[in-house]
């Protein structure tokens, strides 16, 4: 994401706006297609919304409250692993 951050960076406002509007909306659009077709549909929501974020306010706060139900679910998967079995 720096990386892209960095190579938007150099353009002219209206220019990086277009872009990351284009971009995001595509790749959210083709994750939602992808919930019901064959394909990594919530990770390219996830991506789409990444990338919306460098510039929507909405889009942040999503990502932010989907980055944060992710690390609540692996701190969840990781203290049933961490149990030790009875016996």
């Amino acid at each position: 994401m720096e990386k892209l951050k960095k190579l938007l960076a150099n353009l002219p406002h209206p220019i990086r706006w277009a872009l990351i509007m284009l971009i995001g909306f595509a790749l959210l659009i083709l994750g939602l297609v992808m919930l019901v077709t064959p394909g990594p549909g919530l990770l390219f929501i996830f991506f789409g919304l990444s990338i919306l974020a460098l510039e929507i306010k909405w889009a942040r706060e999503l990502n932010q409250q989907g980055v944060q139900g992710l690390e609540r679910i692996v701190a969840r998967i990781k203290r049933i692993f961490r149990r030790k079995p009875k016996n």
